[in-house]
Protein backbone atom coordinates (compact mmCIF):
# COMPACT_ATOMS: atom_id res chain seq x y z
CA UNK A 1 0.00 0.00 0.00
CA UNK A 2 1.26 3.26 -1.07
CA UNK A 3 2.22 5.62 1.95
CA UNK A 4 0.42 9.22 1.70
CA UNK A 5 3.35 10.84 1.62
CA UNK A 6 4.52 9.20 -1.15
CA UNK A 7 1.47 9.58 -3.29
CA UNK A 8 1.68 12.78 -6.15
CA UNK A 9 0.15 15.15 -4.26
CA UNK A 10 0.01 18.73 -4.85
CA UNK A 11 -2.25 21.38 -2.10
CA UNK A 12 -3.65 24.67 -4.33
CA UNK A 13 -5.35 27.05 -0.84
CA UNK A 14 -7.33 29.64 -2.72
CA UNK A 15 -9.31 28.93 -5.85
CA UNK A 16 -8.04 32.30 -7.44
CA UNK A 17 -4.53 30.66 -6.75
CA UNK A 18 -1.96 30.14 -9.65
CA UNK A 19 0.58 28.35 -8.09
CA UNK A 20 0.26 25.00 -5.25
CA UNK A 21 2.68 23.31 -3.07
CA UNK A 22 3.60 19.40 -3.50
CA UNK A 23 3.08 17.46 -0.69
CA UNK A 24 5.03 14.28 -1.98
CA UNK A 25 8.28 13.11 0.24
CA UNK A 26 11.22 14.07 -1.94
CA UNK A 27 9.55 16.05 -4.15
CA UNK A 28 7.91 14.97 -7.38
CA UNK A 29 10.13 14.64 -10.44
CA UNK A 30 9.88 15.90 -13.78
CA UNK A 31 6.94 14.52 -15.75
CA UNK A 32 4.77 13.65 -13.12
CA UNK A 33 1.64 13.83 -14.38
CA UNK A 34 -1.01 14.76 -11.30
CA UNK A 35 -4.80 13.32 -11.64
CA UNK A 36 -5.96 16.86 -13.03
CA UNK A 37 -3.98 16.67 -15.80
CA UNK A 38 -1.38 18.96 -14.64
CA UNK A 39 2.60 17.73 -15.70
CA UNK A 40 5.31 18.72 -14.46
CA UNK A 41 7.89 19.95 -16.57
CA UNK A 42 11.06 19.80 -14.06
CA UNK A 43 11.42 18.36 -10.57
CA UNK A 44 9.59 20.47 -8.07
CA UNK A 45 10.94 19.38 -4.18
CA UNK A 46 8.25 19.41 -1.89
CA UNK A 47 6.87 22.03 0.20
CA UNK A 48 7.64 24.19 -2.99
CA UNK A 49 5.32 25.97 -5.53
CA UNK A 50 4.24 24.56 -9.27
CA UNK A 51 2.61 27.19 -11.37
CA UNK A 52 -1.46 25.76 -12.58
CA UNK A 53 -1.11 27.76 -15.19
CA UNK A 54 1.00 30.08 -17.44
CA UNK A 55 2.68 33.06 -15.63
CA UNK A 56 3.94 35.47 -17.91
CA UNK A 57 6.39 38.16 -17.05
CA UNK A 58 5.04 40.93 -14.82
CA UNK A 59 2.15 38.70 -13.97
CA UNK A 60 0.63 38.33 -10.13
CA UNK A 61 1.72 35.38 -8.76
CA UNK A 62 -1.02 34.49 -6.05
CA UNK A 63 -0.93 32.25 -2.99
CA UNK A 64 -3.80 32.44 -0.12
CA UNK A 65 -5.81 34.73 -2.52
CA UNK A 66 -3.41 37.19 -2.04
CA UNK A 67 -0.73 38.27 -4.48
CA UNK A 68 2.73 37.40 -3.29
CA UNK A 69 4.77 38.51 -6.00
CA UNK A 70 5.17 39.12 -9.44
CA UNK A 71 6.79 36.94 -12.53
CA UNK A 72 10.26 37.88 -13.48
CA UNK A 73 10.27 35.87 -16.41
CA UNK A 74 7.86 33.76 -18.08
CA UNK A 75 6.60 30.74 -16.10
CA UNK A 76 5.33 27.33 -17.63
CA UNK A 77 2.40 25.34 -15.98
CA UNK A 78 4.14 22.81 -14.32
CA UNK A 79 7.55 24.82 -13.94
CA UNK A 80 8.75 25.05 -10.68
CA UNK A 81 8.04 28.95 -8.93
CA UNK A 82 10.74 30.13 -5.80
CA UNK A 83 12.83 33.33 -5.15
CA UNK A 84 14.75 33.20 -8.16
CA UNK A 85 11.38 34.07 -11.01
CA UNK A 86 9.35 35.65 -7.84
CA UNK A 87 9.72 39.60 -7.43
CA UNK A 88 9.12 40.77 -3.84
CA UNK A 89 6.07 43.43 -4.22
CA UNK A 90 5.91 47.02 -2.82
CA UNK A 91 4.12 46.24 1.18
CA UNK A 92 1.11 47.30 1.85
CA UNK A 93 0.32 51.33 2.70
CA UNK A 94 0.33 51.89 5.98
CA UNK A 95 -2.21 54.59 5.46
CA UNK A 96 -6.22 53.92 4.24
CA UNK A 97 -6.30 50.57 5.36
CA UNK A 98 -9.34 49.79 7.01
CA UNK A 99 -10.25 49.82 10.90
CA UNK A 100 -12.11 47.41 13.15
CA UNK A 101 -14.02 47.17 9.72
CA UNK A 102 -15.08 42.98 9.96
CA UNK A 103 -17.53 42.49 12.73
CA UNK A 104 -16.04 40.50 15.67
CA UNK A 105 -17.49 36.31 14.74
CA UNK A 106 -19.91 34.90 17.11
CA UNK A 107 -17.75 32.86 18.76
CA UNK A 108 -19.86 30.57 21.72
CA UNK A 109 -17.91 30.61 24.86
CA UNK A 110 -16.11 27.30 25.96
CA UNK A 111 -16.74 26.55 29.88
CA UNK A 112 -15.62 24.42 32.09
CA UNK A 113 -12.11 24.27 30.59
CA UNK A 114 -9.41 23.68 33.81
CA UNK A 115 -5.58 23.41 33.94
CA UNK A 116 -3.64 21.92 37.27
CA UNK A 117 -1.67 25.37 37.79
CA UNK A 118 0.12 27.42 40.72
CA UNK A 119 -1.54 30.89 41.70
CA UNK A 120 0.15 33.45 42.66
CA UNK A 121 -0.07 36.15 45.28
CA UNK A 122 -0.52 38.81 42.53
CA UNK A 123 -3.52 36.77 40.65
CA UNK A 124 -1.25 35.43 38.03
CA UNK A 125 -0.84 31.42 37.49
CA UNK A 126 2.37 29.86 37.34
CA UNK A 127 2.15 26.46 34.54
CA UNK A 128 5.57 25.71 36.08
CA UNK A 129 7.53 26.40 39.48
CA UNK A 130 10.80 28.12 38.55
CA UNK A 131 13.25 29.86 40.99
CA UNK A 132 14.15 32.85 38.79
CA UNK A 133 17.68 34.75 39.30
CA UNK A 134 18.20 37.34 36.83
CA UNK A 135 20.99 39.52 36.67
CA UNK A 136 21.20 43.70 36.53
CA UNK A 137 24.96 43.48 34.21
CA UNK A 138 26.07 41.19 32.11
CA UNK A 139 29.38 41.45 33.97
CA UNK A 140 28.01 39.05 36.47
CA UNK A 141 27.04 36.41 33.75
CA UNK A 142 29.60 33.61 34.64
CA UNK A 143 28.95 33.85 38.37
CA UNK A 144 25.52 33.24 37.68
CA UNK A 145 26.46 30.72 36.06
CA UNK A 146 28.29 29.22 38.71
CA UNK A 147 25.64 29.76 41.44
CA UNK A 148 22.80 27.89 39.18
CA UNK A 149 24.50 24.95 38.91
CA UNK A 150 25.73 25.01 42.50
CA UNK A 151 21.81 25.43 43.59
CA UNK A 152 21.11 22.38 41.17
CA UNK A 153 23.71 20.49 42.79
CA UNK A 154 23.32 21.27 46.76
CA UNK A 155 20.11 22.87 47.34
CA UNK A 156 17.53 22.22 44.25
CA UNK A 157 17.32 17.99 45.64
CA UNK A 158 15.92 19.23 48.96
CA UNK A 159 12.51 21.04 47.64
CA UNK A 160 10.62 18.94 45.08
CA UNK A 161 8.22 20.86 44.79
CA UNK A 162 10.69 23.29 42.95
CA UNK A 163 11.07 22.45 39.18
CA UNK A 164 13.88 23.97 38.16
CA UNK A 165 16.67 27.00 38.83
CA UNK A 166 16.43 29.24 35.77
CA UNK A 167 18.98 31.92 35.56
CA UNK A 168 18.09 34.99 33.25
CA UNK A 169 21.56 36.22 31.67
CA UNK A 170 21.97 38.56 29.30
CA UNK A 171 23.54 41.30 27.76
CA UNK A 172 22.93 44.40 28.98
CA UNK A 173 23.41 46.94 31.88
CA UNK A 174 26.53 48.56 31.78
CA UNK A 175 28.42 49.93 28.47
CA UNK A 176 24.74 50.89 27.41
CA UNK A 177 23.35 54.53 26.33
CA UNK A 178 20.41 53.72 29.49
CA UNK A 179 18.69 57.29 28.81
CA UNK A 180 18.25 56.82 25.69
CA UNK A 181 14.63 56.88 24.34
CA UNK A 182 14.76 53.24 22.62
CA UNK A 183 16.75 51.91 25.82
CA UNK A 184 13.08 51.86 27.65
CA UNK A 185 12.43 48.32 25.76
CA UNK A 186 15.33 46.39 27.22
CA UNK A 187 14.80 47.88 30.78
CA UNK A 188 11.36 47.00 30.48
CA UNK A 189 11.64 43.71 29.04
CA UNK A 190 14.20 42.91 31.87
CA UNK A 191 11.87 44.06 35.07
CA UNK A 192 8.87 42.32 33.00
CA UNK A 193 10.67 38.74 33.01
CA UNK A 194 11.10 38.95 36.96
CA UNK A 195 7.63 38.66 37.30
CA UNK A 196 6.58 35.92 34.82
CA UNK A 197 4.10 33.84 37.15
CA UNK A 198 5.96 30.90 36.27
CA UNK A 199 8.75 32.52 39.11
CA UNK A 200 5.58 32.57 41.23
CA UNK A 201 6.44 36.04 42.91
CA UNK A 202 9.87 34.82 44.21
CA UNK A 203 12.79 36.64 42.18
CA UNK A 204 16.22 37.15 42.89
CA UNK A 205 18.83 39.96 41.35
CA UNK A 206 22.08 39.55 40.97
CA UNK A 207 24.06 42.74 40.35
CA UNK A 208 27.98 43.85 40.39
CA UNK A 209 27.18 47.31 41.98
CA UNK A 210 28.61 50.08 39.59
CA UNK A 211 26.41 49.24 36.79
CA UNK A 212 23.89 51.58 35.28
CA UNK A 213 21.11 49.65 35.28
CA UNK A 214 20.88 48.77 39.40
CA UNK A 215 19.09 45.61 40.28
CA UNK A 216 16.55 47.85 42.39
CA UNK A 217 15.79 49.31 38.94
CA UNK A 218 14.53 45.47 38.38
CA UNK A 219 12.33 45.00 41.31
CA UNK A 220 11.07 48.54 42.60
CA UNK A 221 7.79 48.91 41.03
CA UNK A 222 6.80 45.54 42.36
CA UNK A 223 4.24 44.53 42.99
CA UNK A 224 2.51 44.58 39.59
CA UNK A 225 -0.79 42.82 39.05
CA UNK A 226 -1.87 41.10 36.09
CA UNK A 227 -4.82 41.77 34.38
CA UNK A 228 -5.43 44.48 37.88
CA UNK A 229 -6.33 41.68 40.05
CA UNK A 230 -7.81 43.64 43.02
CA UNK A 231 -6.68 42.17 45.94
CA UNK A 232 -2.95 43.33 47.19
CA UNK A 233 0.07 41.04 46.99
CA UNK A 234 3.60 41.65 47.57
CA UNK A 235 6.45 40.22 45.76
CA UNK A 236 9.28 38.73 47.64
CA UNK A 237 12.44 40.01 45.52
CA UNK A 238 15.84 39.64 46.74
CA UNK A 239 19.20 41.70 45.19
CA UNK A 240 21.95 40.80 45.96
CA UNK A 241 25.75 42.91 44.69
CA UNK A 242 28.88 41.45 44.69
CA UNK A 243 30.77 44.34 45.14
CA UNK A 244 29.08 44.50 48.95
CA UNK A 245 31.76 45.63 51.18
CA UNK A 246 30.45 43.01 53.67
CA UNK A 247 31.58 40.15 51.63
CA UNK A 248 35.87 38.93 52.11
CA UNK A 249 36.85 37.00 48.62
CA UNK A 250 34.13 35.20 46.25
CA UNK A 251 33.38 32.05 48.03
CA UNK A 252 31.48 34.20 51.32
CA UNK A 253 29.86 35.98 47.49
CA UNK A 254 28.80 32.81 46.69
CA UNK A 255 27.74 31.31 50.60
CA UNK A 256 25.55 34.46 51.18
CA UNK A 257 23.71 34.17 46.91
CA UNK A 258 22.92 30.47 48.13
CA UNK A 259 21.65 31.76 51.97
CA UNK A 260 19.11 33.92 50.36
CA UNK A 261 18.52 30.83 47.46
CA UNK A 262 17.68 28.45 50.04
CA UNK A 263 15.07 31.34 52.15
CA UNK A 264 13.26 31.11 48.65
CA UNK A 265 13.34 28.25 47.54
CA UNK A 266 11.72 26.91 50.85
CA UNK A 267 9.02 29.13 50.11
CA UNK A 268 8.37 28.11 46.71
CA UNK A 269 8.68 24.14 47.91
CA UNK A 270 5.45 25.05 49.58
CA UNK A 271 3.41 26.14 46.62
CA UNK A 272 0.79 23.25 44.94
CA UNK A 273 -0.87 23.33 41.57
CA UNK A 274 -4.23 23.42 41.96
CA UNK A 275 -7.41 23.73 39.55
CA UNK A 276 -7.54 27.15 37.82
CA UNK A 277 -9.81 28.35 34.66
CA UNK A 278 -8.57 28.54 31.38
CA UNK A 279 -8.53 32.18 31.89
CA UNK A 280 -5.51 32.02 33.45
CA UNK A 281 -3.04 30.20 31.20
CA UNK A 282 -0.76 33.10 28.68
CA UNK A 283 -0.30 31.28 25.70
CA UNK A 284 2.46 32.75 23.28
CA UNK A 285 2.14 31.73 19.44
CA UNK A 286 5.51 31.91 17.80
CA UNK A 287 6.87 30.21 14.28
CA UNK A 288 10.47 29.27 13.49
CA UNK A 289 12.06 27.09 10.52
CA UNK A 290 8.93 27.90 8.38
CA UNK A 291 8.18 26.01 5.57
CA UNK A 292 5.58 26.16 2.78
CA UNK A 293 3.82 23.54 4.44
CA UNK A 294 3.78 26.10 7.84
CA UNK A 295 0.78 28.19 6.58
CA UNK A 296 -1.30 24.84 5.45
CA UNK A 297 -0.80 22.83 8.12
CA UNK A 298 0.69 24.15 11.58
CA UNK A 299 -0.25 27.77 11.58
CA UNK A 300 -3.89 27.00 10.74
CA UNK A 301 -3.78 24.39 13.46
CA UNK A 302 -2.92 26.95 15.83
CA UNK A 303 -4.88 29.65 14.73
CA UNK A 304 -8.32 26.81 15.70
CA UNK A 305 -6.40 26.07 19.03
CA UNK A 306 -6.32 29.77 19.30
CA UNK A 307 -9.79 30.54 18.94
CA UNK A 308 -10.53 28.04 21.09
CA UNK A 309 -8.46 29.52 23.85
CA UNK A 310 -9.98 32.68 23.33
CA UNK A 311 -13.37 31.12 23.71
CA UNK A 312 -12.31 29.92 27.10
CA UNK A 313 -11.50 32.87 28.36
CA UNK A 314 -7.66 32.83 27.76
CA UNK A 315 -5.04 35.25 26.71
CA UNK A 316 -3.08 34.42 23.51
CA UNK A 317 -0.38 36.41 21.45
CA UNK A 318 0.96 36.40 18.28
CA UNK A 319 4.08 38.17 17.48
CA UNK A 320 6.72 39.14 14.87
CA UNK A 321 6.30 42.43 13.23
CA UNK A 322 8.31 41.59 9.74
CA UNK A 323 6.46 38.36 9.48
CA UNK A 324 2.99 40.60 9.85
CA UNK A 325 3.76 43.95 8.00
CA UNK A 326 3.03 42.56 4.44
CA UNK A 327 -0.26 41.08 6.14
CA UNK A 328 -1.27 44.02 7.91
CA UNK A 329 -4.46 44.57 5.65
CA UNK A 330 -6.03 41.60 6.93
CA UNK A 331 -5.31 42.15 10.54
CA UNK A 332 -6.63 45.95 11.16
CA UNK A 333 -10.17 45.01 10.00
CA UNK A 334 -10.04 42.93 12.67
CA UNK A 335 -9.19 45.20 15.28
CA UNK A 336 -12.10 45.77 18.12
CA UNK A 337 -11.81 49.20 17.66
CA UNK A 338 -10.29 52.26 15.68
CA UNK A 339 -7.79 53.09 18.46
CA UNK A 340 -6.63 49.24 18.79
CA UNK A 341 -6.33 49.12 14.66
CA UNK A 342 -4.40 52.69 14.90
CA UNK A 343 -1.65 50.53 17.38
CA UNK A 344 -0.94 47.88 14.80
CA UNK A 345 -0.47 50.60 12.28
CA UNK A 346 2.22 52.54 14.62
CA UNK A 347 4.05 49.39 15.73
CA UNK A 348 4.58 48.49 11.64
CA UNK A 349 5.74 52.20 11.53
CA UNK A 350 8.25 51.94 14.18
CA UNK A 351 9.67 49.09 12.54
CA UNK A 352 9.54 50.42 9.08
CA UNK A 353 12.07 53.49 10.63
CA UNK A 354 13.90 50.83 12.78
CA UNK A 355 14.94 48.78 9.25
CA UNK A 356 15.62 51.80 7.80
CA UNK A 357 17.58 53.47 10.25
CA UNK A 358 20.00 50.33 9.93
CA UNK A 359 19.96 50.08 6.34
CA UNK A 360 17.62 46.90 5.86
CA UNK A 361 14.94 46.60 4.40
CA UNK A 362 12.41 43.53 4.77
CA UNK A 363 13.37 41.29 1.99
CA UNK A 364 16.09 40.32 4.98
CA UNK A 365 13.61 37.71 5.74
CA UNK A 366 13.12 34.73 5.28
CA UNK A 367 16.23 32.92 5.92
CA UNK A 368 18.11 30.24 3.85
CA UNK A 369 16.32 27.37 5.63
CA UNK A 370 12.54 28.88 4.97
CA UNK A 371 13.81 29.33 1.47
CA UNK A 372 14.81 25.88 0.84
CA UNK A 373 11.69 24.92 2.66
CA UNK A 374 9.79 26.67 -0.20
CA UNK A 375 9.15 30.14 1.10
CA UNK A 376 9.91 32.40 -2.05
CA UNK A 377 9.79 35.75 -0.09
CA UNK A 378 8.65 37.56 3.02
CA UNK A 379 5.37 38.02 1.73
CA UNK A 380 4.54 34.58 1.36
CA UNK A 381 5.84 33.70 4.36
CA UNK A 382 3.95 36.63 6.22
CA UNK A 383 0.72 35.39 4.69
CA UNK A 384 1.26 31.96 6.45
CA UNK A 385 2.48 33.08 9.58
CA UNK A 386 -0.68 35.52 11.19
CA UNK A 387 -2.77 32.52 10.48
CA UNK A 388 -1.65 31.39 14.12
CA UNK A 389 -4.06 34.10 15.17
CA UNK A 390 -7.29 32.72 13.95
CA UNK A 391 -9.97 34.74 13.57
CA UNK A 392 -10.51 35.87 16.78
CA UNK A 393 -10.57 40.01 17.23
CA UNK A 394 -7.62 41.49 18.37
CA UNK A 395 -8.29 43.00 21.51
CA UNK A 396 -5.38 45.01 22.34
CA UNK A 397 -1.19 45.51 20.93
CA UNK A 398 1.70 46.14 23.62
CA UNK A 399 5.06 47.03 22.20
CA UNK A 400 8.46 45.29 22.75
CA UNK A 401 9.09 44.17 26.38
CA UNK A 402 5.58 45.41 28.02
CA UNK A 403 3.31 43.11 29.92
CA UNK A 404 -0.06 42.02 28.59
CA UNK A 405 -3.11 43.88 29.70
CA UNK A 406 -6.18 42.28 28.87
CA UNK A 407 -7.26 38.81 28.10
CA UNK A 408 -8.10 37.75 24.05
CA UNK A 409 -6.16 37.85 20.90
CA UNK A 410 -3.14 40.57 21.55
CA UNK A 411 -0.52 41.26 18.98
CA UNK A 412 2.84 41.67 20.85
CA UNK A 413 5.13 43.47 19.04
CA UNK A 414 8.86 42.05 18.14
CA UNK A 415 11.40 40.80 15.99
CA UNK A 416 11.24 37.78 13.83
CA UNK A 417 13.91 36.32 15.61
CA UNK A 418 13.12 32.91 17.47
CA UNK A 419 15.06 34.27 20.71
CA UNK A 420 14.49 37.52 21.12
CA UNK A 421 10.32 37.01 20.31
CA UNK A 422 10.39 33.91 22.98
CA UNK A 423 12.09 36.21 25.25
CA UNK A 424 9.69 39.51 25.25
CA UNK A 425 6.89 37.21 24.92
CA UNK A 426 8.09 35.50 28.45
CA UNK A 427 8.32 39.47 29.49
CA UNK A 428 4.53 39.94 28.27
CA UNK A 429 3.49 37.61 31.16
CA UNK A 430 3.28 34.15 28.81
CA UNK A 431 3.53 30.87 31.10
CA UNK A 432 2.96 28.01 28.10
CA UNK A 433 4.39 28.52 24.32
CA UNK A 434 3.69 27.01 21.17
CA UNK A 435 5.91 26.70 18.80
CA UNK A 436 5.37 25.39 14.95
CA UNK A 437 8.43 24.51 12.59
CA UNK A 438 8.90 23.19 8.74
CA UNK A 439 12.19 22.55 9.05
CA UNK A 440 13.34 21.66 12.79
CA UNK A 441 14.63 23.89 15.74
CA UNK A 442 15.57 22.28 19.03
CA UNK A 443 14.35 25.54 20.32
CA UNK A 444 12.74 25.55 24.24
CA UNK A 445 12.79 27.85 27.22
CA UNK A 446 14.11 26.66 30.67
CA UNK A 447 11.21 28.74 32.65
CA UNK A 448 8.26 28.27 30.15
CA UNK A 449 7.01 25.05 28.84
CA UNK A 450 7.15 25.05 24.72
CA UNK A 451 5.30 22.95 22.88
CA UNK A 452 6.35 21.74 19.43
CA UNK A 453 4.13 21.13 16.53
CA UNK A 454 5.70 20.37 13.19
CA UNK A 455 4.34 21.78 9.71
CA UNK A 456 5.10 18.02 7.73
CA UNK A 457 5.19 14.61 8.73
CA UNK A 458 9.28 14.00 6.88
CA UNK A 459 10.01 16.30 9.79
CA UNK A 460 7.70 14.53 12.33
CA UNK A 461 9.25 11.44 11.97
CA UNK A 462 12.53 12.31 11.38
CA UNK A 463 12.60 14.29 14.77
CA UNK A 464 10.15 11.78 16.36
CA UNK A 465 11.78 12.55 19.88
CA UNK A 466 11.57 16.56 19.79
CA UNK A 467 8.53 17.24 18.11
CA UNK A 468 5.06 17.12 20.64
CA UNK A 469 2.59 17.23 17.23
CA UNK A 470 2.44 16.70 13.92
CA UNK A 471 0.64 18.47 11.59
CA UNK A 472 1.89 17.39 8.86
CA UNK A 473 -1.22 14.86 8.38
CA UNK A 474 -3.57 17.98 7.43
CA UNK A 475 -1.89 17.69 4.21
CA UNK A 476 -1.49 13.98 3.43
CA UNK A 477 -5.61 14.43 4.06
CA UNK A 478 -5.28 11.95 7.31
CA UNK A 479 -6.44 14.79 9.62
CA UNK A 480 -8.39 18.21 9.56
CA UNK A 481 -7.34 21.62 10.43
CA UNK A 482 -10.07 21.38 13.20
CA UNK A 483 -9.25 18.32 14.62
CA UNK A 484 -5.19 18.95 14.63
CA UNK A 485 -5.70 22.28 16.49
CA UNK A 486 -8.40 20.52 18.98
CA UNK A 487 -5.79 18.26 19.56
CA UNK A 488 -3.41 20.87 20.43
CA UNK A 489 -5.84 22.85 22.93
CA UNK A 490 -5.92 19.31 24.89
CA UNK A 491 -2.02 19.14 24.72
CA UNK A 492 -1.94 22.92 25.96
CA UNK A 493 -3.84 21.69 28.65
CA UNK A 494 -2.01 18.47 29.88
CA UNK A 495 1.64 20.38 29.17
CA UNK A 496 0.28 23.13 31.59
CA UNK A 497 -0.90 21.42 34.10
CA UNK A 498 2.35 19.30 34.57
CA UNK A 499 0.90 15.79 33.72
CA UNK A 500 2.73 16.03 30.04
CA UNK A 501 6.78 16.81 29.48
CA UNK A 502 7.25 18.64 26.52
CA UNK A 503 9.89 16.69 24.40
CA UNK A 504 12.88 19.55 24.34
CA UNK A 505 12.48 19.28 27.97
CA UNK A 506 12.86 15.51 28.53
CA UNK A 507 15.93 15.97 26.81
CA UNK A 508 17.40 18.98 28.65
CA UNK A 509 17.16 21.51 25.43
CA UNK A 510 17.17 25.41 26.54
CA UNK A 511 17.53 28.42 24.66
CA UNK A 512 19.26 31.32 25.89
CA UNK A 513 17.14 34.36 26.21
CA UNK A 514 17.77 37.45 24.08
CA UNK A 515 17.16 41.10 24.52
CA UNK A 516 15.70 42.97 21.96
CA UNK A 517 17.91 46.07 22.57
CA UNK A 518 17.35 49.45 19.39
CA UNK A 519 19.24 52.01 22.05
CA UNK A 520 22.71 52.98 21.35
CA UNK A 521 25.94 51.05 22.64
CA UNK A 522 28.36 53.44 24.13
Amino acid sequence: MTNALEQPRIICIHPSDNVAIVVTSGGLRAGTRLPDGLELVVDVPQGHKVALSDIAQGQNIIRYGEVIGTAVSDIARGEHVNESNVQLPTPPALDNLPMASRPSPALEPLEGYTFEGYRNVDGSVGTKNVLGITTSVQCVAGTLEHVVERIKKELLPRFPNVDDVVGLNHSYGCGVAIGAPAAIIPIRTLTNLARNPNFGCEIMVLGLGCEKLQPSTLVEDQPVKLFNHSDEAETSASTVSLQDESFSGFSEMIDGIMRVAERHLQRLDQRQRETCPVSDLVVGMQCGGSDAFSGVTANPAVGHATDLLVRAGASVMFSEVTEVRDAIHLLTPRAVSPEVAQMLIDQMAWYDDYLTLGHADRSANPSPGNKKGGLSNVVEKALGSVIKSGNSPIVDVIGPGERLRTRGLTFAATPASDFICGTLQAAAGMNLQVFTTGRGTPYNLAMTPVIKVSSNTTLSQRWHDLIDLDAGRIATGEATIEETGRALFDLILEVASGRTTVAAEKLGLYNDLVLFNPAPVT
